[in-house]
């Protein structure tokens, strides 16, 4: 949508171009639902829009027939005058009326709190990313139960927290983790490689904000040295799955999967670098589309517009 100001030659100067592009930039919002699938959804989102002066930037929806649901991404651009308040207060009718699951969210980037141990791939991949602007995201600080990663963080200019966890100080662990969340007003918690269970607590007070990482080959080859296992077993796939944190171990909504080819030549090291590959990929493409609202939670599912 364009708009155009016309002045009379008696009116104020025109703004310097750089004050002139800043007033008249386009506000970017995203609305994101779920509901019963029915008559007039879209039209009840476009009409709504229409009326406040916004333009649709980007449209996907995907429509349930098993569950009959239908599901729907918005991005829209609106006058800079149009605030997410404004936005939330008179859409809450239209939701009403559906009965529709939604949320609008405006350009803020989400907050990211990385959690790590020693294995430094994904986090190393992560602060690429980010630097780069390719995250969706802004990573606030990182915390961990080791020391290892401290030099990666802090070179990168991040806060680095160390809060060691043992069997006797696990709760007062956690709770010193839900206090960062709320100090550094964090919106997702990203366990990029973290090597400790959290608590069925913690999982609750984090759900739907938590994303994790963690090799395909569960539950197929569990504990200690997975990729031995792997080779003995003469693995042709190796691949990494990013999922939402949940009390039930690595069962979680799946965000996203990697999945590399393998064969006989590769021995234990060989896939243990190409299954960092695989989580690295897969863990910075699921953070991404959940920083720009791709990613739409339905009961242990989840429905991803790419």
């Amino acid at each position: 949508m364009t708009v155009v100001d016309t002045l009379s030659s008696t009116a104020q100067p025109a703004a310097a171009p750089a004050e002139a592009t800043l007033r008249h930039t386009p506000s970017p919002f995203v609305l994101t639902l779920t509901c019963r699938d029915q008559v007039g959804i879209v039209h009840a989102v476009t009409e709504f829009l229409l009326a406040h002066g916004a333009n649709i930037t980007e449209h996907q929806q995907f429509d349930d027939r098993v569950h009959g649901l239908v599901h729907l991404r918005t991005a829209f651009s609106g006058p800079p005058e149009l605030s997410l308040e404004t936005l939330e207060q008179n859409f809450a009718p239209v939701a009403e009326r559906f009965g529709m699951r939604h949320r609008l969210h405006d350009q803020t980037p989400p907050r990211l709190l990385v959690m790590v141990s020693k294995g430094g791939h994904c986090l190393n991949d992560l602060i690429f990313r980010w630097r780069g602007g390719g995250l969706g995201g802004e990573i606030a600080l990182v915390v961990s139960n080791h020391e290892d990663l401290r030099p990666m963080a802090e070179a990168a200019g991040l806060p680095f927290v160390h809060v060691p966890v043992s069997p006797a100080t696990k709760a007062e662990s956690e709770r010193r983790l839900l206090e960062l969340v709320e100090e550094h007003d964090i919106d997702l918690v990203v366990l990029a490689r973290y090597m400790q269970i959290l608590s069925d607590d913690l999982c609750r007070a984090l759900e739907g904000r938590a994303i994790n990482i963690h090799h395909s080959f569960l539950p197929g080859f569990k504990g200690a040295r997975p990729y031995h296992q792997a080779y003995e077993r003469g693995v042709k796939l190796v691949g990494a799955t990013a999922h939402y944190v949940t009390a039930d171990l690595d069962e979680g909504p799946i965000i996203e999967q990697e999945v590399i080819r393998v064969d006989h030549t590769h021995d234990p090291r060989t896939l243990s670098t190409v299954g960092q590959d695989a989580e690295a990929l897969a863990l910075s493409r699921a953070v991404r589309w959940h920083c720009e609202h791709r990613v739409l939670l339905e009961g242990a599912s989840t429905v991803v517009f790419r």
